[in-house]
């Protein structure tokens, strides 16, 4: 790789490779100066520096140690027999952290291929709901936190949330409209001005409508006029919403009141979920609800 390339490449502290794949940084050092695995660059100050590459075989390291592979085993592996485990295992492993750990390979290498191999069969042997919320849901919450510490980079976030995404449109044409439930509500489910991360949301309303239950998807930004135009055209409503980084903080109240003096003397509803609702309670009795998690919203069409 020439020096230009290099200068190009994400470069990664010790810390970070602790974060993306789970190995203690105390690990990682032995791993170094016992077999020589990583050979990071030192600054001035002696704090060691990985690159992109290096990250890459620390993660293939330690997905075939959590397989059985001893680390001096795995020292005298060349790439290719690397390669060649990591595809077999893809193929058959079914360890749902195995698998997670095995997704953030393939978000790390842009790896559509492998993504799909292990998410297509988790999904033909468990389902797509066991996948998403066994597999997915913790996945995306490791993506939040290696996105919150920049190891990893927009561009690997937006890869694999479009391929998660893809997922789920293909259930959903694949199980297609079915009639709802005789005296169904309808439940609408949208994200507020300036929230795009519509994954959990877009799940959860296919999860509703495999239930039997009649459901309107808004999806992203959905300004807070387009709901009363929506009440208005199709009568009392259960509104679903997962608040992950909007609003923010300091406009909840005022975001609450707004809708407390829309809709506080009709028959609708508002549930909502999120990271930034953690712990929160309802400001208005029956109006709003609120939940700690997907699997607790589940619970209002769970038989």
């Amino acid at each position: 790789m020439s020096k230009e390339n290099r200068d190009y490449m994400q470069q990664f502290s010790i810390k970070d490779l602790e974060n993306y794949t789970g190995v203690k940084a105390h690990t990682i050092r032995i791993w170094e100066q016992r077999y020589g695995l990583l050979k990071p660059e030192r600054t001035d100050s002696n704090i060691r520096k990985y690159s992109d590459d290096e990250l890459k075989t620390l993660l293939n390291i330690s997905l075939l140690n959590n397989r059985g592979h001893k680390i001096s085993e795995i020292a005298k592996m060349d790439d290719l027999k690397i390669r060649q485990l990591i595809e077999e295992y893809s193929s058959t492993d079914q360890n749902d952290d195995s698998i997670i750990a095995t997704l953030k390979l393939a978000m790390l290498n842009f790896d559509e291929k492998l993504f799909c191999d292990i998410v297509d069969l988790r999904i033909a042997t468990q389902g797509l709901e066991n996948t998403f919320l066994h597999v997915m849901v913790p996945f995306l919450r490791e993506i939040g936190v290696l996105w919150q510490t920049s190891t990893i980079c927009p561009a690997q976030e937006h890869f694999i949330s479009n391929l998660i995404r893809q997922k789920i449109y293909a259930q959903i044409d694949k199980h297609g409209i079915r009639e709802p439930k005789k005296d169904s509500p309808t439940y609408v489910f949208y994200l507020p001005e300036m929230e795009f991360h519509e994954i959990s949301l877009l799940m959860l309303c296919h999860m509703f409508r495999t239930r039997g239950y009649k459901t309107i998807f808004l999806g992203q930004s959905v300004p807070l006029d387009d709901l009363l135009q929506v009440h208005l055209r199709v009568g009392n409503i259960q509104f679903v919403s997962i608040f992950t980084t909007q609003p923010a903080t300091a406009l909840l109240p005022s975001y609450f009141e707004k809708l407390k003096d829309s809709f506080q003397n009709t028959e609708c509803a508002f549930h909502f979920s999120g990271f930034i609702l953690k712990d929160k309670k309802s400001p208005v009795l029956g109006l709003f609800h609120f939940y700690n998690d997907l699997n607790s919203m589940l619970e209002l069409v769970n038989p």
